[in-house]
């Protein structure tokens, strides 16, 4: 899958990631954008190292991992900007 599939990806799941992870700082669009983005690329490269197997197409699969990337993203982003 290639770059653009995984910026889509993380469009989408930097949205949800907020949804999941709420916070009391206000994040504007673009930067929930571009923290999904950072995560969705990021999983996905980490996935496919970890030996989830290879990220072929749009999928479930695919999507959880590109939430779970945007959710680590936003995480660490927290833990950073606290420090």
């Amino acid at each position: 899958m290639g770059i653009v599939s995984w910026v889509i990806f993380g469009l989408v799941a930097g949205a949800l990631a907020r949804v999941l992870m709420p916070g009391e700082e206000a994040s504007g669009i673009l930067k929930t954008t571009a923290l999904g983005i950072v995560g969705a690329v990021g999983g996905g490269f980490l996935g496919t190292l970890l030996g989830f197997g290879k990220v072929t197409g749009f999928n479930i699969r695919s999507f959880v991992i590109a939430i779970a990337g945007a959710l680590l993203a936003l995480w660490l982003y927290r833990v950073v900007k606290k420090s």
